[in-house]
């Protein structure tokens, strides 16, 4: 029997890598492993599609794993923009220190929210967490997930 032996990455379909840059690498403060423009046979079996290049940056995640940024290139490309509750969606959730502080700093570099401002998680195992949706350049959602503090 096959079994899950790890993480690697999650992948977001960009439609202006700059602009999303400015969101995950400068307001959230991803690092930057590298910026590549892939253009791979293997890649267009995979996928199934017939693009002239992808530009790929991958940014780290303290503590482990990457996201994946990705443009398509030389190919029709529409909005997957979805509500939380439509199917297929999906959303990154990030631990922070401080939600509040890094939900002004992402609203510096454009970042909107699905809620007015950080909530508090009021039952469950989360309870005494804070918690928000914001969201990316294209409205793909980064959920900030402040951990409640010890007593």
């Amino acid at each position: 029997m096959a079994h899950v032996t790890g993480f690697f990455h999650a992948g977001i379909t960009v439609r202006d890598m700059d602009e999303s840059l400015a969101f995950y690498r400068d307001g959230l403060g991803l690092e930057q492993q590298f910026d590549r423009l892939i253009d791979a046979d293997y890649l267009r079996e995979v996928l199934d599609l017939e693009f002239s290049a992808i530009r790929a940056v991958y940014l780290t995640i303290p503590g482990g794993g990457i996201v994946e940024l990705l443009e398509y290139r030389g190919l029709e490309r529409l909005s997957a923009r979805s509500r939380p509750n439509d199917y297929g969606a999906g959303h990154l959730c990030l631990y922070v220190d401080d939600v509040a502080a890094m939900t002004e700093r992402l609203r510096e570099f454009g970042g909107t929210s699905r809620s007015e401002g950080v909530v508090s998680i009021t039952s469950g195992p989360n309870q005494g967490a804070t918690s928000i949706y914001m969201l990316d350049p294209d409205g793909y959602a980064v959920e900030l997930f402040e951990r409640k503090k010890d007593s």
